[in-house]
């Protein structure tokens, strides 16, 4: 029996092109599995519970018994004044994170290339990347112990210069700023690897050509990096744009309060204060389908538009 399973293996594998190719490759698609299993059991298989946002559902009558409603929650959501003031404050974040976080990796990304030390340059590449590996609940109390009204560090230099202090933390005027100068102090330097990388499969022949027709180093940069690296610029710009509606919940949820609530709650801590607090599980499940959505279709566009403009965007 094993024999004969064993040819008849043989023998697909000889006639069929696919199966050449799986068994040539089977090592590398080993290493695939892992990755693969992790998508299909945690992003995939959990899409099924998108079904309770057209039901109003009950946890002890599970999927099946629960009575089936239709889009009462997506109407109840759209409905809700407080919902659209929610929407424009997770949009204003997003807007942020791109005007303000999406170029600084780039940039930073271009200094450290054009460092010639090595020494120096890994030194700094390892101070800037130490704040990704920090939790949002360090960053946050690091920023609360500088900006105290009392005691903070920054308050009290304020005060020593003759200046009125300022409660940082409470004001809805300074939230937006407090919000992406800790984005930016914690992925800056993580999001350099990428552009790095990129920048290190450019042919320094280009350089070289650019150097004999007298470009200096600013024109080097405007003509021969920032060229090879647009097309790794343009697939990260989609894919966060993909994220418009999915910001760090723990992040703002660690510095949302009483008195900035106005302009710090987003759809992220609406889910949180729906879905885990009130218990209003279809409802927060239909915000979250909101959000993908969105996502979905704002990925689709910018992937169009991106071709469209001569780029191979992600798909």
């Amino acid at each position: 029996m094993n024999d004969t399973a064993t040819a008849s293996i043989t023998a697909v594998s000889s006639s069929s092109p696919l199966m050449k190719r799986l068994l040539r490759n089977r090592f590398m698609y080993m290493m695939i599995l892992p990755g693969l299993l992790y998508f299909i059991i945690f992003k995939y298989i959990p899409m099924w519970g998108l079904i309770i946002s057209f039901q109003d559902y009950l946890p002890y009558k599970g999927f099946a018994g629960s009575e089936w409603v239709g889009l009462k929650h997506f109407n109840k959501l759209f409905s809700e004044p407080q919902f659209w003031v929610i929407f424009r404050n997770t949009l204003i974040l997003f807007v942020y994170n791109i005007l303000f976080y999406f170029p600084i990796p780039i940039l930073l990304a271009i200094m450290l290339n054009e460092v010639r030390n090595a020494f120096f340059k890994r030194f700094v590449q390892t101070i800037i990347y130490i704040p990704h590996f920090l939790s949002w609940v360090i960053i946050v109390s690091i920023s609360y112990v500088m900006l105290t009204m009392d005691d903070g560090i920054i308050n009290q230099l304020m005060a020593y210069y003759g200046f009125p202090k300022i409660n940082f933390l409470l004001s809805d005027s300074w939230f937006h700023p407090i919000y992406i100068i800790q984005v930016i102090w914690r992925e800056a330097g993580w999001g350099t690897i990428v552009y790095l990388a990129a920048i290190a499969a450019i042919d320094p022949q280009l350089y070289e050509a650019a150097r004999m027709d007298g470009a200096g180093r600013f024109r080097q940069i405007w003509h021969v990096t920032l060229p090879s690296i647009r097309t790794v610029i343009v697939v990260l710009l989609i894919l966060r744009i993909g994220n418009v509606l999915d910001l760090s919940f723990e992040h703002v949820y660690l510095l949302l309060n009483s008195m900035n609530r106005n302009v710090a709650e987003i759809l992220d801590t609406y889910v949180y204060t729906a879905g885990l607090k009130q218990g209003q599980f279809s409802f927060s499940t239909a915000v979250g389908f909101f959000k993908s959505f969105i996502g979905l279709v704002l990925v689709v566009l910018a992937n169009k538009l991106a071709k469209k403009f001569g780029e191979d965007g992600i798909y």
